[in-house]
């Protein structure tokens, strides 16, 4: 049986996407972030050093395995259990596209979002005497590197899909699953909108996947889902 440690809000709703398009058997052990900090809580530190999630144990492997990090997850779950359906072999020719993928995703395109969101946070949740400070130099860096990095990013990846259905052509495979998290994040957001459309229609077609679904179901309430 697979454990998905789920913490909510997090990368690990798109393993639990992966478990239901995959048909998997699974069981969640579910967390809460800590109110304050928005952390995940003390206890996921039992389950890896990092205390991070997704992990996931796999007592059906032949001796049973704790992984952590979402592209490790995925390409396991992938290669263990997709038949050669969601992950390409090494000879085939969509192989190093689909690595490209799963390495820029949290690469190259989540470390200008999560610097945003960041930022963000600087502006609103200091005390109110420092407000002005840290809020000018948050748009500083905005302004010098955030903005532009994440314009670049999404402008690329909108010219890709622009002309494919999925990142790898025609056929979903696990670098869309690895790529949900900072897509539907940034569409939640706002970071996405009328300047960057088959983002926002890349976005809305896999989250009308019926796995999808039904991974929200599982999940809990996600604020990057649906509106």
């Amino acid at each position: 049986m697979i454990t998905l440690h789920h913490l909510e809000n997090s990368r690990s709703q798109r393993i639990l996407w992966l478990l239901e398009e995959l048909e998997l058997d699974y069981t969640i052990k579910h967390y809460a972030r800590d109110p304050e900090t928005q952390l995940a809580p003390k206890s996921l530190k039992k389950v890896h050093p990092l205390g991070k999630s997704p992990v996931i144990t796999d007592d059906d492997a032949n001796q049973p395995t704790t992984l952590a990090e979402s592209g490790t997850i995925i390409e396991y779950l992938a290669r263990r259990y997709g038949e050669g359906r969601w992950a390409p072999s090494l000879d085939h020719p969509d192989y190093w596209d689909f690595h490209y993928w799963m390495q820029y995703a949290e690469g190259s395109l989540m470390p200008p979002l999560l610097l945003k969101l960041v930022f963000n946070r600087i502006r609103t949740e200091p005390p109110f005497f420092i407000r002005p400070i840290t809020g000018k130099i948050a748009d500083q860096v905005d302004d010098a590197f955030t903005n532009q990095q994440i314009k670049t990013h999404f402008r690329f990846v909108d010219q890709h899909l622009a002309s494919n259905e999925w990142l790898l052509g025609e056929r979903i495979s696990a670098a869309d699953i690895q790529m949900s998290f900072p897509l539907e994040a940034a569409v939640a957001g706002g970071t996405v909108g009328q300047d960057y459309p088959y983002v926002q229609q890349y976005v809305n077609q896999f989250q009308s996947r019926p796995a999808y679904q039904r991974a929200l179901e599982a999940g809990g309430d996600y604020q990057y889902g649906p509106a």
